[in-house]
């Protein structure tokens, strides 16, 4: 499972080749000596003998939440096929967080809540699975996002790339889950036979040693490697000691080579080490580690290539012995970390067989102080939609409110080498908040985006075209800026609503379009918020609830409220830790899982939200 960003993190050991599990002891002899059909059935006969605890619906719900678990937010279910930000607009635009989802927002609304997608389809048995015995067995159910749950539906899976979706009829799992649901499917057949027959779920040509076979999983199986994610799950779901344990296992995740052995095709990975063939060197232990350019958040890593005796395809980075990241050069900056705090880095190298070194010696390396704020405003979003539908949002996180009658908005016409005109010009008795937005838009802005600017004249000036880089300016420096001066009719945002990610906290004099997220033209959705920064209206009640102790060094935070709320925590990036709710039967929440630091905590109500800090000591 070639898992891409925060999937990359699930990865809980080394997966060089180890031993086989005692699960196979007593069929040992099968495993050395059989191929093709008779292996197929002597593995059917194996994990249908010791799957001796049915799980009920429900049962197969409670067990989601607890072999799907993101190890490292261990309150957050990892959904398969991924997540679309469009679908979710509470959640925060980081990539990782679109794969997570509150282990207890189990439901089947449309936002922001996950169910159990059915690899195998329940509808395309023969006969349908149901809700019982094929239909509730947890090897094959996934946490899934709602709305991706119903695209998927009951399509075929069908071979493509990228990310998940819709493909040549059917439906691509995407690159860093197709692996993983090879590994799933030849399970099911294993398992329940004709009633869950490859070829009755997957688009493609048939196997010569096996017509229900695809030949199409078997190419997953051995492009997309096995993670600790899916190792994690198969002991869970053997152990019969644990709650949901059923007593069997999955022997395509403990040896894809099973695959291939039965079925032919592709290659897979041999994790035991037991059939030969193949590459099984491993590149030699990259040496010389060092760190360089600490700052707050980031440190940079280096070290010497290693060597191997086909090719090195890249290296795996761990931090304080948890898996981070990986590299496909001798180099590379670890992001996300916290400030002013000592952090152990080690590498290993990798081949394209998923041969791997033992990890390098271990080098330390301390970021820098963290800052309480951005050192000045920066654009937040910018809407360039149809007609007059111009608008802008400016956002406060310095730590204090600022005077905004030293500021301006220019613009560079067509992409121009100089700044032709000022656009906007603050009142004189503007400001904005700490944790605030300031939004200035078009005086004939219209539906779909009919918003209140924070100045109620707005601006007939406020102008601008996809091509038109905005600059914003304070005491007539550029201090942030949209678009690139002097980049020419590149038409970088043209009909299209850009929202500055939630990890950018400062302002830039230099244009990075990674560093937006892109939306469809007169999207004004979330004008007047900016991920854990609310608009200035807030609700006089919500306004007089406390928070305390504050800082905190316990377990539980309480809160005073007269109403229900749904808690969100946010670290000072904007990225969701933690969710919970209070009542007037429950005012305290349990934040032992959080780090020592600085949180931003979004209190939210029929009445709308508000946004407070508190600190974990």
């Amino acid at each position: 499972m070639k898992k891409i960003y925060l999937l990359l993190s699930l990865l809980l050991i080394n997966l060089t080749v180890f031993a086989q599990q005692p699960y196979y002891n007593d069929i040992n002899t099968e495993l050395t000596t059989l191929t093709g059909i008779p292996l197929r059935d002597a593995l059917a006969t194996k994990i249908t003998n010791t799957h001796t605890n049915t799980l009920s619906y429900n049962d197969a719900r409670e067990a989601l939440k607890v072999i799907d678990l993101d190890p490292g937010q261990t309150n957050n279910v990892l959904l398969i096929y991924g997540f679309s930000n469009n679908t979710c607009p509470t959640s925060t635009s980081d990539d990782n967080d679109h794969r997570l989802r509150s282990k207890n927002s189990f439901g089947g609304g449309a936002t922001c809540e996950w169910n159990r997608e059915h690899v195998y389809a329940q509808s395309q048995g023969t006969p349908p699975l149901g809700q019982a015995g094929p239909g509730a067995d947890a090897h094959h159910l996934r946490a899934s996002d709602v709305q991706r749950n119903g695209q998927r539906s009951n399509l075929h899976f069908a071979n493509g790339s990228g990310n998940s979706g819709g493909s040549g009829g059917g439906w691509y799992p995407g690159d860093e889950w197709k692996g993983d649901v090879a590994r799933i499917i030849m399970y099911m057949y294993v398992r329940y036979g004709n009633q869950c027959l490859p070829s009755g779920i997957t688009i493609g040509g048939s196997n010569t040693v096996d017509s229900n076979m695809i030949d199409l999983l078997l190419d997953w199986n051995a492009a997309d490697q096995v993670s600790g994610y899916e190792d994690v799950r198969n002991t869970y779901l053997e152990n019969l000691s644990n709650t949901y344990g059923q007593g069997n296992r999955n022997p395509f995740i403990d040896n894809p080579r099973l695959a291939t052995r039965i079925w032919g095709g592709t290659l897979a990975q041999d994790r035991w080490g037991i059939y030969g063939g193949g590459d099984t060197q491993a590149p030699t232990v990259p040496a010389n580690l060092s760190v360089s350019g600490e700052t707050s958040s980031a440190i940079d890593l280096d070290w010497d290539a290693s060597t191997d005796d086909t090719a090195v395809t890249g290296y795996d980075i761990y931090v304080g012995g948890i898996f981070n990241s990986s590299s496909a050069t001798n180099s590379h900056t670890v992001t996300g970390l916290t400030a002013s705090t000592t952090f152990s880095f080690t590498v290993l190298a990798k081949d394209a067989a998923n041969n791997m070194s033992a990890q390098s010696s271990s080098v330390n390396g301390t970021t820098l102080a963290g800052s309480s704020g951005g050192s000045d405003l920066f654009f937040s979003e910018y809407v360039e939609g149809g007609g007059n539908n111009k608008v802008l949002e400016i956002v406060n996180i310095t730590g204090s409110t600022v005077d905004l009658s030293t500021y301006t908005i220019k613009k560079s016409v067509n992409g121009s080498a100089s700044w032709d005109s000022t656009i906007y010009s603050f009142p004189a008795s503007a400001q904005v908040i700490n944790e605030d937005v300031y939004v200035v838009a078009n005086s004939s802005v219209a539906s779909p985006c009919s918003i209140s600017p924070d100045d109620s004249t707005g601006s007939s000036v406020l102008q601008f075209n996809g091509n038109d880089p905005v600059g914003l300016f304070n005491n007539d420096i550029l201090i942030d800026i949209v678009g690139t001066l002097g980049g020419g009719s590149s038409n970088f945002a043209k009909n299209k609503t850009l929202i500055r990610k939630s990890s950018i906290n400062g302002p830039s004099t230099t244009f990075n379009i990674a560093d937006w997220d892109s939306f469809s033209q007169d999207d004004c959705s979330d004008i007047g918020t900016h991920f854990v920064v609310l608009s200035v209206d807030q609700n006089k009640l919500l306004s007089e609830i406390k928070i305390y102790p504050n800082p905190t060094n316990g377990n539980d935070l309480n809160i005073s409220e007269n109403q229900d709320l749904s808690i969100e925590i946010f670290n000072v990036l904007g990225k969701l830790v933690l969710t919970d709710n209070v009542s007037t039967n429950k005012t305290k929440i349990d934040v032992n899982t959080l780090n020592t630091g600085i949180y931003l905590i979004r209190l939210s109500s029929e009445d709308g939200s508000i946004t407070r800090k508190f600190i974990k000591q």
